[in-house]
């Protein structure tokens, strides 16, 4: 009786040894330079092996050893509206042979919610504030776990309430920038949002422009634009005040920026549709090219993934950029570029476009 217990014992514990691993006989670290490179849309299957594995793809340990050696892989993720004015969520592999864009299946449904912000740091994705068509503008952020391919829930909220304002990341934290809120002081005051320590402080300065429409990150500062004939300003973190923008960078930001390797790339929809680079050293706007309007919807928001720029429109209707050989492939003043199909029949709006990379 004794040995049997014994027998039963040695064998749970060389069963927990065995699921303590990744792969059986092999270390941690060759196991882990061996699954890292395992393409990200395998991932999924991954997860089914065992639940070593399941836990070790959605780890932080995988995104920073991927990140580390360049292995990491930046999928698109857009915050979008449907006509009934539920919030959802949409992923585009841009990496994939069949690139279509796919609604992720676990979401909050947000009705009647608009004016939110939406940053990506490290894996996760954040939903900030907002307001409802009969609610004031609210707190609250719900986080997006892209390795576990899950909504995390509403974690601790914003110090301030706001809507329809500037969200970007710098330095490992979230800023949320100006908006509309409960009182007047809300447009010239910004929320400082660390996920790592919980923690959310709120600062003011009156250089802040109102109703904001866009913004960037470029050279370790935030720029934001406010509305038609409005100025533009900038957040150096490491002096902590906002300053205006010089009127001839500002002059030409009229529509959504991108930043592409250091250089600043904006989308001028007012006539048409024309992509413009800013050049720094001469501080003037050039001309890049048109974009053809058949494949693309109006509104668009852009996103950056190593030389190439996603214009996506209306419906996730998207083309897609070569910086490098955009001058090279033009026709007549447009540009010659690649397009993703929407691949659905209904309308949606798109909010917000951002980039994980694992």
């Amino acid at each position: 009786m004794e040995l049997m217990i014994e027998e039963t014992e040695c064998a749970d514990q060389s069963n927990d040894a065995q699921q303590m691993v990744l792969i059986s006989g092999v270390p941690d670290d060759i196991s882990n330079f061996c699954l890292a490179r395992v393409p990200r849309e395998d991932h999924m299957a991954m997860k089914c092996v065992s639940r070593r594995w399941r836990d070790f793809v959605r780890s932080d340990e995988l995104c920073d050893y991927r990140n580390k050696f360049n292995l990491a892989e930046s999928w698109i993720y857009a915050l979008c509206r449907d006509i009934s004015g539920g919030v959802f969520l949409y992923v585009l592999n841009p990496f994939s042979p069949r690139r279509s864009w796919k609604r992720i299946h676990e979401y909050p449904h947000i009705p009647m919610r608009e004016g939110m912000g939406f940053a990506a740091l490290g894996k996760r994705l954040f939903v900030l504030g907002g307001c409802g068509w009969l609610e004031d503008a609210i707190d609250e952020v719900s986080c997006y776990d892209a390795a576990m391919n899950t909504w995390l829930g509403q974690v601790p909220p914003l110090s301030t309430k706001r809507c329809f304002f500037a969200c970007e990341t710098l330095d490992g934290k979230i800023m949320a920038i100006g908006g509309i809120g409960r009182n007047a002081e809300v447009p010239q005051t910004w929320d400082i949002y660390d996920p790592i320590t919980k923690t959310c402080k709120t600062c003011s300065d009156a250089n802040i422009v109102p109703e904001i429409e866009d913004s960037f990150v470029m050279d370790g500062k935030v720029y934001v634009r406010g509305g038609a004939g409005s100025s533009a300003a900038v957040y150096d973190a490491s002096s902590g005040v906002w300053e205006r923008v010089d009127d001839d960078m500002a002059s030409g930001w009229r529509g959504p920026a991108v930043v592409v390797a250091d250089d600043l790339y904006v989308l001028d929809q007012s006539f048409g549709t024309k992509l413009t680079m800013w050049c720094k050293e001469t501080r003037v706007w050039i001309r890049i090219g048109r974009l053809s309007q058949l494949v693309m919807k109006q509104p668009c928001r852009l996103v950056s993934i190593g030389n190439s720029i996603f214009v996506i429109g209306k419906d996730c209707s998207t083309v897609v950029i070569d910086v490098e050989n955009m001058r090279k492939k033009t026709m007549d003043g447009v540009m010659v570029c690649s397009s993703i199909p929407k691949t659905w029949d209904y309308d949606i709006d798109v909010i917000s476009c951002k980039s994980v990379a694992i």
